[in-house]
């Protein structure tokens, strides 16, 4: 324990506040379309949600070890670094969240840690080759792989129920909305969990706390596992809105279908050591679930915002990350105190201003829009 010093337990503390983050801005990768099609009461979804994230964090370590010893030199990379990259991934998680965008919590993580470690370490600190094999590629494919899946699956949903009843249709698709969105969530724990896992871990190596090409302890899988559970189990109501309503308008086939497809990509990915973002998994899963049913209406406006926030989170966490690395390798101590007190300010000025308009359990399927003005009180008195 002496090499636990007062910034690496800053640093500790910061990487689960981002895994806390992140559970909550990825509780609809697992369960939007459920609440959306009234599969699972919202308080439900989240908790089952939250409960299989713990469990999934156990399952598997490989994206951990991909960040810890993959995508940057962890000999050069120091505690101060990791902080500063965890500042820039959580500012752009709450920036999001605020506005209901389903952006990539794992490329803001990358990208803030990117971008520390370049400003800190330079570019000999990055491996630019692991990035692009790691996460550029997975990132490019895998909502198309996920997309087309959904868009099979949904097909052959209607057509095989093509003549059966449609009470028992969405009656037994419902059912099977609470096997597969419990997958999904399982799977969001073996994926995203496992980033905070090698964040930490990272930072134990750059303390000499452990070896080189150390797998995470115990301890830490426990830590990252609780942090993400009861995130996810605080339900990103925003988010929700935006996956489960503002895509496109979801039965229950097609949410199995999505659902279903989005656990087969995020399993394969976890075990291949690609630390993909299931949000983009999810997304590409529900557009393809839209256009895998005639006549549905798809919200090609919100995609394309969605499609922006992907291109423009990795490069502006990074930003965040790089000025941040910045003032704490130029002002030492005093860079970090301020570091941390922008981050405080900002995220309480976020907070407060997603209470201006607040989406939650009991009117998330109210509308498909995020609005952070206040809305006019209607005479139906629902809320947005």
């Amino acid at each position: 324990m002496d090499h636990i010093t007062f910034l690496v337990a800053v640093v500790i503390v910061t990487a689960l506040a981002f895994d806390f983050t992140n559970g909550f801005h990825d509780t609809a990768n697992a369960m939007a379309t459920s609440i959306a099609t009234g599969a699972l009461k919202p308080r439900t979804a989240v908790l089952i949600a939250g409960v299989l994230n713990i469990v999934g964090a156990f399952l598997s370590t490989e994206v951990a070890k991909t960040i810890s010893g993959g995508i940057v030199d962890d000999t050069l990379v120091t505690p101060g670094m990791i902080f500063a990259g965890l500042v820039g991934a959580i500012l752009w998680n709450l920036l999001t969240w605020l506005v209901g965008l389903p952006s990539s919590s794992s490329h803001a993580l990358f990208g803030g840690l990117i971008g520390a470690v370049w400003v800190g370490a330079g570019a000999e600190g990055v491996h630019f080759t692991k990035v692009v094999e790691k996460v550029l590629i997975p990132a490019l494919a895998s909502p198309l792989v996920a997309g087309i899946a959904a868009l099979i699956a949904t097909y052959l949903a209607y057509r095989l129920t093509a003549r059966a009843r449609t009470d028992s249709v969405t009656k037994g698709f419902r059912a099977g909305q609470i096997a597969s969105a419990s997958l999904v969530s399982l799977a969001h724990g073996t994926n995203d969990a496992q980033k905070t896992m090698g964040i930490i871990t990272l930072t134990l190596i750059s303390a000499g706390a452990l070896g080189h090409d150390a797998g995470p302890p115990v301890w830490v899988i426990a830590s990252a596992g609780l942090a993400i559970g009861l995130g996810t189990y605080l339900g990103g109501w925003r988010i929700i809105r935006t996956m489960g309503k503002g895509l496109t308008e979801i039965q229950s086939p097609q949410g199995f279908a999505a659902e279903t497809a989005s656990t087969a990509v995020i399993l394969t990915s976890a075990h291949l050591g690609f630390a993909l973002s299931t949000t983009q998994v999810a997304s590409g899963s529900i557009l393809g679930a839209g256009l895998g049913r005639q006549l549905a209406e798809v919200r090609w406006g919100v995609a394309g915002r969605m499609v922006m926030a992907w291109l423009i989170t990795l490069p502006a966490a990074a930003l965040v990350g790089g000025v941040s690395a910045g003032a704490v390798r130029y002002g030492g101590n005093f860079g970090t105190v301020v570091v941390a007190l922008v981050a405080v300010a900002v995220t309480a000025g976020i907070v407060l201003a997603a209470r201006r308009n607040p989406v939650g359990a009991h009117n998330v399927n109210d509308t498909h829009e995020v609005s952070i003005k206040p809305t006019a009180p209607t005479t139906v008195g629902t809320a947005a």
